[in-house]
């Protein structure tokens, strides 16, 4: 069965309420290995009750729509989708327990082209139950690798043409501005899938192998997560409330108990945000994992 477009663009997602508790705060940030040094305040902070704050990013995992695309209404070979890039933008602070709201809608169905695939892009916004305020805009693009060729050649090409272009880079300068290794917890993926994403990938080899990984790999958002540890630290005197957004592109898989570089460059000082370009690396490997990162910080 072919991608069904149509199908995908107007999928009905229904709005997802999600109460969460300061257990699921905590387990959350555990699995960033927050708590690795448990004398360290900094680290305290995030998975202990007294003063308990939320990491930003924990918005990417309430109200998740799960596998959604694993429908066969969809047409899309679920077993050659991968996710592609992650964005957050966060607009308010995001408590350590309460009641959340979330509204998911496909805002684009891109076709990449036959042999390279197919870009579809959900948008999920976080709303207070209580208040209604917006917490949290999120972006998730997943490349459907078997599913590219629906439009033609020429449509795919038009298709290209109207994207708008990503603005120029900066030269990277030869040095980061900070630079920021954690290591992963061995068991860091069995303790991320009790907050989202329990697709056996991630933890049954057996699983793994039949998708020609050695062994179970990390969730990308994990790792997205991990990410936002090292901007929280380095750029944000690991206060929550400074991290104004977070992006970046999945370029290779993580494996648990992997240490992952976080490499920062200083961008631009806006008059509201000083802005930073980032890329992940496994330092044992030399793996860039996370690429075309990029951070908003007040």
């Amino acid at each position: 069965m072919p991608i069904d477009v149509e199908a995908l663009k107007n999928w009905h997602f229904p709005v997802a309420r999600e109460a969460y508790s300061e257990k699921d705060t905590i387990l959350y940030a555990l699995a960033l290995g927050y708590g690795s040094d448990p004398t360290s305040e900094a680290q305290l902070k995030f998975v202990y009750e007294r003063h308990l704050r939320a990491v930003p990013t924990l918005a990417s995992v309430l109200c998740h729509p799960g596998f959604w695309l694993s429908d066969p209404r969809t047409g899309v070979d679920a077993s050659k989708a991968v996710h592609g890039e992650q964005s957050m933008r966060f607009h308010g602070a995001l408590g350590p327990s309460g009641v959340v709201r979330g509204h998911c809608r496909v805002t684009a169905v891109i076709d990449k082209g036959s042999g390279t695939g197919a870009l579809v892009v959900i948008e999920r916004t976080l709303h207070d139950d209580a208040t209604g305020d917006l917490v949290a805009t999120i972006e998730q693009r997943t490349l459907c690798r078997g599913d590219g060729g629906f439009a033609g050649p020429s449509s795919v090409q038009a298709m290209q043409s109207e994207r708008i272009a990503p603005p120029a880079k900066a030269a990277i300068p030869e040095e980061p501005t900070h630079r920021v290794e954690i290591r992963s917890l061995p068991q860091a993926a069995l303790i991320f899938r009790l907050s989202a994403d329990p697709n056996a990938l991630h933890v049954d080899p057996a699983t793994a192998a039949a998708a020609g990984y050695p062994r179970p790999i990390l969730h990308g958002l994990c790792t997205f997560g991990i990410a936002a540890r090292a901007i929280l630290e380095s750029c944000c005197g690991n206060d929550p409330s400074r991290l104004r957004a977070l992006k970046g592109r999945f370029s290779a898989p993580a494996y648990p108990g992997e240490t992952i570089c976080t490499e920062i460059f200083r961008e631009e000082t806006g008059r509201d945000a000083t802005g930073y370009r980032f890329r992940c690396l496994v330092r044992e490997r030399g793996a860039v994992i996370l690429s075309q990162g990029h951070a908003d910080c007040l």
